[in-house]
């Protein structure tokens, strides 16, 4: 039996502001009124269905209608202090609020919440939602698996063709204990990898009803919040490698993405690649859509707007299409070969790159084209490109836009600084690494970026249009997962562990095994 629970929330001139908890004195303050919803939940509060909202007057205690809707069945919104998917709600990779330490320290217990044994290697995410935390995995049937950082342009595979086991794993998000573990799939990979990836490179989605994950050949796969299995859906042998070397096998990383009732996987390989939407209850596919692409590595974005579309980041095209149908709605060329980064939304603007020379490109674009929308040589900017630049972006790591200015990070460590609405150079700074290089992707809280390195460590950057390093944070593990910001905690995933880095810290810590 579902469990009905009466959750404070606090509105002002109809905007949600936030917990009603913590924002009593400012609402006393206002004499405004608090609102109180009746919530059908979990027990717990990770899953929202569904709830009328009645309005209190908080001196006089007279109740009132309020006429709002919370969280309906399908298309429920992203409520604060969920992580969804691969860099948070629209892969923006920003949370502001989440008061974060300036300083840790993983070897002294400093500002470190809990760390978690993780088995296996994996470069997925971890993801949250409510109380819970995901993260998939490939265990070796030959125990540690091999695993190569660093900056290297070897198209080298791993030897690594033994059993795996892939598993998704649902952690407490305030202490790190393994609530629930589930295995996927069990038996020899269909592909090779590359020796720097994984077989489990894709980053799980969950919208708190179901959680998905997309473990390329071996299929994608849906449990409930419990870690009920729903479905499974196999997508075919998907080979992604190398578009001039066939025989190279990298294995896939673009991760799928939840929209209200569809599950969208981009699907670029040699071959046939294609777009897929599933069912997210059922699995059943909804549309499919051919993409006249070498194989990709990003994820799709959903930009929610006037026209909502999906933006894949592609090498022949970057293209949007119909949520609902799959319908290519406009494309725009000029991209690189071998395309990494996912899409991101910022500012009612869609901002996608990529850094394989020579092209190398970043555009700045507005939602809402139609048709062919490519460049004339020379061009920098159209009605629907507000700016461009050649010979700039970045081969691994997604750009970040925040507070107005775009970041973008390279490979070798150069953290390029613009403008984001005119394109004007701010600063470019060489980050002083150990040399591994970077490939997670970089994200922000109140008022600091966070760039995580391969060879462990964590830098720490203000904000703003000039450069100021403010601290880095060693991990003591190579860094290949991107972070996430949930729960006043950045989560930080390394080969082994997740970390969870935050205020109010216990001493050392131990790892929590969950088992």
């Amino acid at each position: 039996m579902r469990a009905w629970k009466r959750l404070p929330l606090v509105f002002m001139n109809g905007v949600l502001l936030g917990d009603g908890w913590q924002r009593k004195n400012t609402m006393d303050s206002l004499c405004r009124g608090c609102a109180w919803a009746m919530l059908e939940c979990d027990g717990r509060g990770s899953s929202v269905r569904g709830g009328v909202v009645m309005g209190q007057n908080m001196r006089g205690g007279l109740r009132i209608p309020v006429l709002m809707l919370l969280a309906v069945l399908s298309g429920s919104p992203v409520l604060a202090g969920n992580w969804p998917s691969f860099r948070g709600d629209h892969a923006a990779g920003v949370r502001d609020g989440v008061n974060l330490p300036e300083t840790w320290d993983v070897a002294g217990g400093e500002n470190i919440r809990w760390v978690a044994e993780i088995p296996g290697l994996a470069h997925s995410s971890p993801v949250v939602w409510g109380n819970l935390i995901f993260v998939t995995t490939a265990v070796s049937s030959r125990g540690k698996a091999d695993f190569k950082e660093g900056l290297y342009g070897s198209g080298e595979a791993s030897d690594d063709r033994t059993s795996q086991t892939w598993k998704i794993l649902a952690l407490d998000l305030e202490s790190g204990a393994l609530r629930w573990e589930r295995t996927a799939h069990e038996g020899v990979p269909r592909d090779k990898r590359h020796l720097k990836a994984t077989y489990a490179n894709s980053t799980p989605a969950t919208d708190g009803q179901r959680v998905v994950a997309f473990f390329g050949s071996e299929g994608v796969f849906a449990w409930d919040m419990s870690g009920k299995r729903l479905w499974s859906r196999s997508l075919g042998r998907l080979d992604a490698g190398a578009y001039d070397a066939p025989d190279y096998e990298w294995g896939t990383a673009s991760s799928p993405i939840i929209d209200g009732d569809r599950v969208i996987v981009q699907c670029d390989v040699q071959g046939e690649s294609f777009i897929i939407a599933l069912d997210a209850d059922t699995g059943k596919i909804l549309w499919r859509t051919p993409r006249d692409e070498p194989p990709s590595w990003g994820t799709p974005t959903v930009y929610d707007g006037e026209r909502r579309e999906i933006i894949a980041n592609g090498s022949n095209f970057i293209r949007g299409y119909d949520p609902a149908t799959g319908k290519e709605l406009w494309r725009l060329g000029g991209s690189s070969m071998i395309t990494a980064p996912t899409p991101v939304i910022a500012d009612g603007l869609i901002v996608v790159a990529s850094g394989r020379r020579p092209e190398k490109p970043i555009f700045v674009l507005k939602p809402g084209a139609i048709g062919d929308i490519t460049l004339e040589d020379g061009q920098t900017k159209s009605p629907w490109v507000v700016w461009s630049l050649q010979r700039a972006g970045p081969y691994m790591p997604t750009p970040l836009a925040y507070r107005g200015i775009l970041y973008v990070l390279q490979n070798q460590g150069i953290l390029d600084a613009y403008d984001l609405h005119s394109g004007e150079a701010l600063y470019r700074q060489r980050i002083e690494h150990s040399g591994g290089g970077f490939s997670a992707s970089p994200v922000a809280a109140d008022g600091r970026l966070y760039l995580p390195a391969e060879d462990g460590q964590v830098f720490v950057v203000r904000a703003g249009a000039t450069f100021h390093l403010l601290g880095t944070h060693d991990m003591g593990e190579r860094l290949m997962a991107t972070p996430a910001l949930a729960g006043e905690m950045l989560l930080v995933r390394g080969t082994s562990h997740l970390f969870a880095v935050g205020r109010d810290a216990q001493q050392t810590p131990d790892p929590v095994q969950g088992r």
